[in-house]
């Protein structure tokens, strides 16, 4: 329902996005040479040592040096992604200063035709928020999303957004079907809600916290375990990756050494808001409420030299839009829609490993019940984490899944089965009929954005020497999408956190030989409710888009 926020501030974020863009792409072949030159390590997945002394320290996150490209990068991909300042928030704070969706409005601008539009025009509405005592908001930073639909035409399209940073709004949107069309505008969070989001990532990134069991014999103890452990005289074990660097830590066992460490496992939330910070996630009053104003109209037929409505606000298009339930790509491949026989024709003689959280597990699941040849092999494995194996004999079919490395919020995981997506790549024995599948973003979400880069850093170097070995391999990537908010989930897993990731990562594998689905596009602009784990249509469309990279299809 939703779509994409953006700050102008004199066009400048346009400029330093493509220049970002720009750097990244020249890095990344700078990183491609080096890479060519770095000795292999064969060791073992995690070795337990004693922490390094040049370790950077942030806070209480722990940071491995960066070689100058990889900084680089990071600085600016953090530069890129900036959210609007947002006022500081008073103590105590007055809820009826705040964003109020329900006094906010927004009205569909004139275009130049007199109030006429027609297919491959832009539409353009200005929304402007007020606070809960009526009063015009002077200040950006809500984190308001949009979209266009026409429910009997199962249509539906993200618009984007662009803050004006002064409490309006603009929502832009393609106009890409004929018939009727209804506006939607959404607050998801106040701006003072974003801030407390951000500081929490700032101060407690330690909010979802995990354990680990230590056993030996018959004694076994059990710790706190983090990528962000807070000083204390108790020592810490460091179970950070030797191949790829990614940090871990539990403090150590008081009668047990570090390596007798068997499982790891999420144990709570802290929530630690007061409750007048609490009421600015208040589902159905400040938390995805729509915005009222007046947003049907009507599109016409395209006209032949027809002289297009085009906004200044936004030069983007979106990545797609719905018409009649069906997903279309704008650019790029054309989805072709996908039946049982076709995936399995489509597959035959290929192997498709799935790496990462459940939403894509959630892919691995979805072939298992349509495809009737698809048989899974008991692994005994653990139900959410895997592995998973599914087997086509007949058809010579294999399709796998492992989750990736921790954080992972799950039910006890041995430690032998906490695999980085970096080193499963490295060791995969790939070819021409492979295909990767890869999504991680839904665990990552509550610590400092610096966490996520690095990661998606380590996987897209193991990408490129997948590729550079292994030409015809295709990589495949799904996106962050939208999902349904309570109090918990906005303060661990919220949109906005999502929305963060969900850039990060296109801008961090733009200009590779990757393909992308877009699962934020796809589930903000359908009418189903928002699910961390989409409903099987939408589920259905982003296969369809799976498979359309696989086995593109010809068409006249």
């Amino acid at each position: 329902m939703k779509a994409t926020s953006w700050t102008r501030k004199g066009f400048h974020a346009i400029f330093l996005f493509l220049t970002v863009l720009a750097l990244i792409f020249v890095l990344r072949h700078m990183e491609v040479k080096r890479l060519q030159y770095q000795p292999q390590v064969n060791s073992t997945i995690i070795m337990p040592r004693v922490s390094p002394h040049h370790i950077v320290n942030r806070s209480f996150c722990t940071f491995q040096p960066l070689s100058p490209q990889d900084a680089l990068e990071e600085r600016l991909i953090l530069d890129s992604i900036a959210w609007p300042e947002t006022p500081l928030l008073p103590s105590p704070i007055f809820l009826e200063k705040t964003t109020d969706p329900a006094h906010s409005t927004f009205t569909i601008l004139p275009g130049r035709k007199g109030g006429q539009w027609h297919v491959g025009d832009q539409l353009e509405v200005m929304i402007q928020t007020f606070d809960f005592q009526g009063r015009p908001k002077k200040s950006g930073g809500d984190f308001i999303t949009a979209r266009l639909h026409n429910r009997k035409l199962e249509a539906g399209v993200a618009g984007q957004v662009v803050d004006h940073l002064n409490g309006s709004y603009s929502a832009v949107f393609s106009l890409l079907w004929e018939g009727d069309a209804q506006v939607e505008v959404t607050l998801v969070h106040p701006s003072e809600a974003v801030t407390l989001l951000n500081r929490l990532n700032r101060e407690q990134p330690d909010r979802t916290y995990f354990k680990s069991l230590y056993r030996s014999g018959s004694v076994s103890e059990t710790t706190i375990c983090n990528v962000c452990l807070r000083p204390t005289k108790q020592l810490k074990c460091n179970y950070t990756d030797l191949r790829t660097g990614e940090p871990w830590f539990c403090y150590k066992p008081t009668n047990l050494s570090c390596d007798t460490r068997i499982n790891h496992f999420r144990v709570a939330f802290k929530q630690s808001l007061t409750l007048k910070e609490e009421k600015l996630f208040q589902s159905g009053v400040n938390q995805k409420v729509c915005i009222q104003g007046i947003g049907s109209f009507n599109v016409l037929p395209k006209e032949d030299g027809q002289l297009k409505v085009k906004s200044s606000s936004v030069t983007s298009l979106p990545s797609g839009y719905y018409y009649q339930g069906v997903w279309r790509a704008l650019g790029g491949t054309t989805v072709s829609q996908f039946n049982s026989s076709a995936i399995t024709q489509c597959l035959k003689g290929k192997a498709v490993h799935m790496y990462g959280d459940s939403t894509v597990r959630q892919w691995f699941e979805f072939l298992n019940a349509l495809l009737p040849g698809l048989k899974e092999f008991d692994l005994h494995s653990r139900k959410q984490v895997g592995p998973f194996m599914s087997l086509d004999y007949e058809n010579n079919i294999l399709v796998t899944y492992r989750c990736h490395g921790p954080p992972i919020h799950w039910t006890p995981i041995p430690t032998r089965e906490l695999r980085y997506i970096a080193n499963e790549l490295d060791d995969l024995n790939a070819g021409p009929n492979t295909v990767v599948v890869l999504s991680i973003w839904a665990h990552i979400s509550t610590y400092p954005m610096e966490i996520y880069i690095r990661r998606l850093q380590s996987i897209r170097r193991a990408v490129v020497r997948l590729l550079d070995t292994n030409p015809g391999t295709m990589v495949i990537i799904r996106t962050a999408n939208s999902r349904a908010l309570s109090l918990q989930v906005s303060l661990t897993n919220s949109d906005w956190y999502s929305l963060q990731c969900d850039k990060v990562l296109k801008a961090m594998f733009k200009g590779l030989k990757v393909h992308l689905i877009d699962a934020w596009e796809m589930t903000l602009a359908h009418h189903l409710p928002h699910n961390i784990h989409p409903p099987p249509p939408i589920i259905k469309n982003m296969v369809n888009c799976l498979f359309s990279y696989i086995c593109p299809q010809k068409h006249g």
